[in-house]
Order: structure tokens, then C-alpha cells, then sequence
């Protein structure tokens, strides 16, 4: 009975591992995302909901096979299962839209059957260690953003102080004044309050219309050097700390990977011999030449 039930786990972790069963579960995970989508037409609906609903449950009852699957080839241990976040990301997603839920609940069973698209992060393992990066670097943006508020909040005070009279609209208080800083920080058309501040709202009318009385006043070296700097502070060197950060978060989380892979391959296959090692070596030095001499007739025949 023991034996029977290792040869059964055993069979079950060879399926879940296979190449073929991961591309038919990012098959279903894509149809679940199209069928939800094509929910959401009344239209489509009334024409083929006969269709699309059996549909529908038949992707969760497939994705429940999934989960007993890999339950079972951890053997008599199937709480191992849990040990993964993903697979408990999985089972949840699984148990939700198996609960009996009313037309009360009918928007929290939408929600969650369009969640299962977010299943692809946990099938496809560049996605994960994109998702492992993005975890990894929260710590460091808290700070970068940090740095980015403090910068908003005292540029949002200066152009209060310098802006408040010739466009309120955008700078009459410091909550309009923070607002107009994010969409400039965006780049979302910044110039056009930029030039409202450098010729005068008489003369370049703000898109924003209030009913406060202003005083138009054209500032055109205090403008250009607040909003000029603002950018230069901002988008093209804030804003690239973030990039910088995930980058590095990246790298690191890259490298935990092949370390964890590395170690579970010797946990399976032992560790590599010098001999190995040195065919290995061998290997990637012919390789090397191979390509040297293909560049060296190459530049011969240009030549």
C-alpha cells in the first residue's frame, strides 16, 4: 500500500513537472481570461452565455484537478503544497469560486474570477521573479519616495508663494499646487502651465478656470528656472532612482534564484566534479573560438 502510493506521488510530480502539463495550465489560464472577458459584453452574452457559463466552470473545476494534483505528489505529505505562496495564492482563488455566494456577493465572484488571470505570475517564472524584484524593492522606493514628497512639498510651497496670484487655478492653494506638480512630474502637457506663469495668465490663459480673482503678473526667468529645474529634479533624476532601485532589486533577486537553483540541483545530482567542471570550461572555450574565427573570416571578406 506504501509502495503503491509513492509510485502514485511519484507519477503525479513527473505530470506536474512536465513541460506539457505548465503550457496546458497557461492554456486554461488564458481561456479563463478571455471567457471573463467576453463576460463583460451584455451582447455576447445573450448570445453565447449558454456556452461561456459551462465554460466557466469547467476552467475551475480543472484548476481544482491542478491543485489535487500537486497536493498528491507530495506524497503523504500534500500540506508541503502550502509551503509554496503561490500555490496557496492558487488554492484561494480556487475555494472562492467554489463558495456559494448569492447575487448579493455576485460583484466578489466577478472580482475573483478575473483574479485568475493573475494565475499567470505563478505559471510563468520570469513573472515571479518580476513580481520577487517589485516585493524586493518596496523597502528602498519607501525612501525614494520619501525624498520625491519632501521635493513636492517644497516646490508645491514656492509656487504657492510665487504662482497664487497670476493662476490660481493651478496654484492658488497647496493641494492645487502638489496636483499641478504630479502632472507636471508626468509630463502631461507641463509646459502649458509653465508658459501661463512665464507670459501671464492675460497673455496665455490657464486651462483651468477658477471663479478667485487673480492678478496677472508675467515671470518669465522665475518661471522658467522653477519649472526647468522642477523636471530636471523630478522626472529625469527622481523618477530614475526608482528605475535604478528595481534594477538593482533585480539583479539581486536574479541571483538568490540561480544560487536556489544551483543548490537544489545538487541536492538531485550531487556536486559537480573539478572533471565537470573542466569540460564545462573546455566546452565554453571552444565555443569562444568557434565564434572568434567565424568574426575573424568575416572581417576578412568585408575587408
Amino acid at each position: 500500500m506504501f509502495e503503491a502510493g509513492f509510485a502514485m506521488s511519484e507519477v503525479l510530480s513527473q505530470i506536474v513537472e512536465s513541460k506539457w502539463f505548465q503550457n496546458t495550465v497557461l492554456a486554461v489560464i488564458l481561456l479563463a481570461g478571455v471567457v471573463v472577458g467576453l463576460e463583460t459584453s451584455p451582447k455576447i452574452m445573450a448570445e453565447y452565455g449558454p456556452i461561456l457559463r459551462p465554460l466557466d466552470r469547467i476552467i475551475i473545476w480543472l484548476f481544482a484537478i491542478e491543485a489535487a494534483m500537486k497536493m498528491g505528489a507530495h506524497g503523504s505529505r500534500p500540506y508541503r503544497y502550502f509551503a509554496n505562496p503561490w500555490n496557496l495564492f492558487d488554492f484561494t482563488i480556487v475555494v472562492v469560486c467554489f463558495l456559494p455566494m448569492d447575487s448579493q456577493y455576485a460583484a466578489v465572484l466577478r472580482l475573483v474570477r478575473v483574479l485568475r488571470v493573475l494565475r499567470l505570475v505563478s505559471v510563468v517564472p520570469r513573472l515571479q521573479l518580476l513580481v520577487a524584484t517589485l516585493l524586493r524593492s518596496i523597502p528602498s522606493m519607501l525612501y525614494v519616495g520619501l525624498l520625491l514628497m519632501v521635493l513636492f512639498y517644497i516646490y508645491a510651497v514656492m509656487g504657492v508663494f510665487l504662482f497664487a496670484e497670476n493662476d490660481p487655478g493651478h496654484f492658488g492653494r497647496l493641494d492645487r499646487s502638489m496636483l499641478s506638480l504630479f502632472r507636471i512630474v508626468t509630463l502631461d502637457n507641463w509646459t502649458e502651465v509653465m508658459y501661463t506663469q512665464m507670459y501671464g495668465a492675460d497673455v496665455y490663459p490657464p486651462a483651468v478656470e477658477t471663479d478667485e480673482p487673480s492678478e496677472p503678473r508675467a515671470m518669465p526667468g522665475i518661471a522658467g528656472l522653477y519649472f526647468a529645474s522642477f523636471v530636471m529634479l523630478g522626472t529625469l533624476i527622481m523618477l530614475n532612482l526608482f528605475i535604478g532601485v528595481i534594477l538593482q532589486s533585480m539583479q539581486e533577486a536574479q541571483a538568490e534564484r540561480e544560487k536556489a537553483d544551483r543548490a537544489r540541483h545538487i541536492a538531485e545530482f550531487g556536486e559537480a566534479t573539478i572533471e565537470d567542471e573542466i569540460a564545462h570550461l573546455e566546452t565554453m572555450v571552444h565555443k569562444l573560438h568557434t565564434r572568434l574565427g567565424a568574426l575573424r573570416r568575416r572581417a576578412e571578406r568585408n575587408g
